[in-house]
C-alpha cells in the first residue's frame, strides 16, 4: 500500500497527500468520502468549497420541513464538469466540514512553514 500524509478527517471522509519515495506530493489533495475519491489541485478544492456553499444556499428549504434534513438528496456539483453528486443535507454538511477543514489545515501549514517561519 502506498503511504499517505493525512491533512484532515471527520466521520464521513478523509483528505490526504500521497507520498512517493518518502516525498509528499503537495500539488494535489486526495479527498475520499462515501465510496468516492477525488484528486483535486488546491484551486479545484477551493472551487469545490464554493460549489458546496452554493448547494447549501440553494437547498435551505429544510429549515421549515418536518423531515428536517432526512428525506431528499440534493445535487452537488463538483469541479469535474461531468460529475455531480446526489447527497443528503447531512452528507453535504459533512463534506463541507471535510473540505473546509482540509483547506484550513493546508493554509495553516503554508503559513507556519512558509511566511511565518523565522
Amino acid at each position: 500500500m502506498r503511504e499517505i500524509e493525512k491533512i484532515y478527517h471527520n466521520n464521513f471522509g478523509i483528505a490526504f497527500y500521497w507520498k512517493q519515495n518518502n516525498q509528499t506530493i503537495l500539488d494535489k489533495v486526495q479527498l475520499v468520502f462515501k465510496e468516492t475519491g477525488f484528486y483535486f489541485s488546491l484551486s479545484e478544492l477551493n472551487q469545490f468549497c464554493d460549489l458546496i456553499e452554493d448547494s447549501m444556499m440553494e437547498n435551505t428549504c429544510c429549515e421549515a420541513c418536518e423531515m428536517k434534513y432526512s428525506c431528499h438528496k440534493f445535487l452537488l456539483k463538483t469541479p469535474c464538469n461531468s460529475i455531480d453528486l446526489a447527497v443528503s443535507m447531512t452528507e453535504l454538511k459533512s463534506i463541507k466540514d471535510l473540505v473546509e477543514g482540509s483547506l484550513f489545515k493546508i493554509e495553516l501549514d503554508e503559513y507556519v512553514y512558509g511566511v511565518g517561519l523565522n
